[in-house]
């Protein structure tokens, strides 16, 4: 028997893929190559797989390789890896044809794989050199079996993926902090939000989908059930710009084994598609990373937005912090609660910032601001900033909103630092006690937050500064008395010496 497929095998078989394109291209590029690879071989080797299964339960080889109704994903014969490891010329235009096909057999698919060029000759050079690269890759994949009887684990691939996409954002720098939450981040913000089966969640700015598969997994624990395998009663929502990150967000959920997530491509301030009947689409829950301070962010369209989500005020052209929030909260249904990661300014900035953040605060949304460590993120080492907000907060939180400084709390790493578990514990603990705890988190009265011109910083409401050693007077003084008898000690020798060669009296 086969030995099955370990996870450490597969993540360093999968990363070894991008050595091959290494040097060939730039970083940021080749990661679609790879997941567009991944996906190509995942889906062909499951459809080999269920072929099997339904043969051994009788069915006709012929209606199991060629019925789509025997299938989750149909896979046409020119997108099957057999036929696909065979092909040494032109191979980027023959994966470029099964992608399409693969697309057309599978409206789940659509647009999920046409925005991988396999013949781009800009990034993967000329004909020989694509067919190199590209046939290096199909034989580098061919080594590996990715069918279900092969893993492991549950799940395996779908961290594997998540794998990949984290090692693509450290790789890629500052650019792929664009596609990509630290994962801890987002079980923070998940353990906050603490979602329900049932219930409906959305991320504006999903990226990669990390926020929501990892919505789907905290629903999967606390009901005793396994994500990919058994079924999550959990409506999954997003909305990605970017194209080649949309790709990838699709296919990270599919791997996961969430196959019915919506996820809209488009500019979620300037066109947001998740509407119904011409009104915005409500949540439980709204979860997101969005862009620090992005300019252009669409003051102008925002100026003339027909869904109301700016009545608290239009932020400012060149700072775009405020309208994502503003977005979220008009996203959340009535007892909806959203959480999403801020820089800073968004806490103290005055002017147009200053006055969304005061009504808000009146409105009594605001139910929690915790402060995170310094260069957590991929791109930038500034520290950001969760804020919690909530359309009906429980009685005891009326009126009041909970400070934390977490900033503290965290793993040092050369480049990255990383929150632990135990840091995440510890502030979702602290914000379901809801109590004050010296020099980590207070309840503040918004009267108070007012009485500070509706200033959030966080070191105004909670002590920040490490308290001073208590002074043992007795002891001090104890000291102070021996240096002194240890100085008389000296001088009288000192005297003495001079004496002896006709100094002094």
């Amino acid at each position: 028997m086969t030995a099955k497929l370990t996870r450490e095998r597969l993540n360093n078989h999968l990363w070894r893929a991008a050595d091959i394109l290494r040097g060939s291209i730039d970083s940021s590029d080749y990661k679609n190559y790879i997941f567009g690879f991944l996906f190509l071989k995942r889906l062909s080797d499951r459809f080999g797989e269920e072929v099997d299964e339904h043969i051994s339960r009788g069915v006709d080889r012929e209606d199991a390789e060629h019925d789509p109704d025997f299938h989750q994903f149909f896979v046409p014969p020119r997108a099957r890896w057999d036929r696909l490891g065979k092909v040494t010329q032109n191979i980027g235009e023959e994966l470029n044809k099964a992608c399409a096909a693969l697309e057309e057999a599978n409206t789940t698919l659509e647009g999920l794989l046409l925005g991988i060029d396999f013949n781009d000759e800009r990034r993967l050079g000329d004909g020989r050199q694509r067919d190199n690269l590209l046939h290096q890759l199909i034989l580098h994949f061919s080594e590996i079996d990715l069918t279900n009887r092969s893993f492991s684990e549950p799940d395996m691939l779908g961290r594997a993926y998540e794998f990949l996409i984290e090692r693509f954002a450290d790789d890629a720098g500052k650019k792929g902090g664009e596609f990509y939450t630290p994962q801890r981040v987002v079980e923070l913000l998940v353990a906050l939000l603490d979602p329900d089966e049932g219930m409906r969640v959305c991320d504006p700015t999903c990226g990669s989908g990390g926020m929501l598969i990892q919505s789907a997994q905290h629903v999967a624990q606390k009901a005793g059930k396994k994500l990919g395998t058994d079924t999550i009663n959990l409506t999954l929502h997003g909305q990605e710009k970017n194209l080649g990150t949309w790709s990838i967000c699709k296919m990270n959920l599919l791997l996961h084994g969430l196959p019915d997530a919506r996820i809209e491509k488009g500019d979620t301030i300037r066109q947001p598609k998740l509407v119904e009947r011409g009104e915005l689409l409500l949540y439980d829950r709204v979860i997101a990373n969005p862009p620090f301070s992005l300019d252009k962010w669409g003051a102008e369209e925002a100026a003339k937005d027909g869904y109301h989500r700016f009545d608290f005020g239009l932020p400012p052209k060149n700072m775009g912090d405020f309208a994502f929030v503003q977005h979220m909260v008009a996203t959340l249904n009535d007892r909806g609660v959203a959480g999403v990661v801020m820089p800073h300014g968004v806490l103290f900035r005055g002017s147009g910032d200053g006055q969304i953040r005061q009504k808000m605060l009146e409105a009594d949304l605001v139910e929690a601001v915790i402060g995170l460590p310094e260069n957590l993120f991929f791109g930038t080492n500034i520290p950001a900033a969760i804020l919690l907000l909530s359309r009906q907060k429980r009685t005891e939180r009326a009126k009041k909103v909970l400070f934390v400084h977490a900033s503290e709390g965290f793993e040092a790493h050369s480049n990255q630092n990383l929150l632990r578990a135990v840091d995440i514990r510890r502030i979702v603990a602290a914000h379901r006690a809801w109590a004050d705890e010296e020099r980590f988190c207070r309840v503040v009265d918004i009267a108070e937050i007012e009485e500070n011109d509706w200033n959030l910083n966080i070191s105004r409401y909670v002590d920040t500064l490490e308290p001073e050693e208590p002074v043992d007077v007795a002891s001090v003084y104890a000291d102070v008395k021996r240096l002194e008898a240890q100085r008389d000690e000296v001088a009288a020798r000192l005297d003495h010496l001079l004496r002896e060669l006709g100094y002094g009296g």
